[in-house]
């Protein structure tokens, strides 16, 4: 928890600011009220929703890596934060009816609560997509299937066997087929080590699947090489998803402890339709050519450095 703290130490620093500040301009345009002229119980009240609200944010800081997600949950609980910061102060400090300052609680407020009710759709949205993640591999488990131990995604044995039920059923679904590789990927190992190289895989895999949509597959061929179908897929839907998934892995931050700096990668993307014979329901390929020719799409992807 601490250590996640650290990261958002910036906006811990910003929001004692804005506490100081708040208390300090009170003091200057306000006048100090008598004990006997306290409302206590508007205190308990309003003091204590403003440490509900402060000890929130310290768990989603405290639980949460920076993001745009995290960015919205906090200020949103910030800003209620500092309305019933300044409605706890009014308690104890008279403010003139004419001054602007008297009303920041009613800026700040709804402010607030619009951002943490848009983080909030935010979160569930990332929630969700999580869930689909934990059910397919649940599924993986369930059904027995072939997976790979690091990646927890199908190996080759089973991607094969899903394209084989595709040909068996007929072809009456559009299909494209995937074939991903990490540019460089032996010099990111040589560099940082075999750990963090599984570790990058298993980020990696985990980020692509997040891209997908709930019936796409996404198995593990070989090394670093991870193969994904498309089912109900045009070649031209398939090329914009394979974009997609380079635009996510690019910008994707990948931390070590032997560097400070994010180590980002780069995607190659092989993209084939499993093309349809017109006279008939059958594919035109065997699986194992698909394959192969998904291999050679992907070596023409490939960046002259990183092939």
């Amino acid at each position: 928890m601490f250590s996640l703290l650290k990261l958002h130490l910036n906006k811990i620093l910003l929001m004692v600011s804005l506490i100081t500040l708040s208390a300090l301009v009170s003091l200057s345009i306000g006048e100090t009220k008598e004990w006997g002229q306290v409302d206590w119980l508007d205190v308990a009240g309003e003091g204590g929703s403003a440490i509900a609200l402060a000890v929130w944010m310290i768990f989603i800081l405290g639980s949460r890596p920076q993001g745009y997600v995290t960015d919205l949950l906090t200020f949103g609980l910030g800003l209620m934060f500092l309305a019933f910061w300044q409605d706890a102060l009014d308690e104890f400090i008279h403010l003139p009816n004419t001054i602007l300052w008297n009303q920041i609680e009613s800026i700040t407020l709804p402010i607030g609560i619009m951002l943490l009710t848009y983080g909030l759709y935010h979160w569930q949205q990332e929630q969700l997509a999580l869930y689909q993640q934990l059910r397919k591999r649940e599924q993986l488990f369930r059904e027995h299937r072939s997976f790979d131990q690091l990646t927890l995604t199908g190996r080759v044995e089973y991607l094969i066997k899903q394209l084989k039920n595709h040909q068996q059923l007929g072809a009456q679904q559009s299909l494209v087929f995937l074939m991903l590789d990490i540019n460089n990927f032996s010099q990111f190992n040589r560099t940082f080590g075999q750990i963090q190289g599984d570790r990058l895989l298993l980020e990696i895999s985990e980020t692509v699947l997040l891209n997908l949509r709930q019936d796409d597959l996404i198995c593990r061929y070989a090394g670093d090489r991870f193969a994904i179908i498309l089912p109900n897929t045009s070649l031209t839907q398939g090329r914009q998803m394979a974009a997609e998934l380079k635009r996510a892995i690019h910008h994707f931050g990948f931390k070590v402890p032997q560097s400070a700096n994010s180590q980002f990668q780069s995607l190659s993307i092989g993209c084939v339709h499993w093309q349809l014979d017109e006279g008939s329901s059958h594919y035109l390929e065997q699986p194992e050519q698909l394959i192969e020719r998904a291999n050679l799409a992907l070596l023409q992807d490939k960046p002259m450095q990183a092939a």
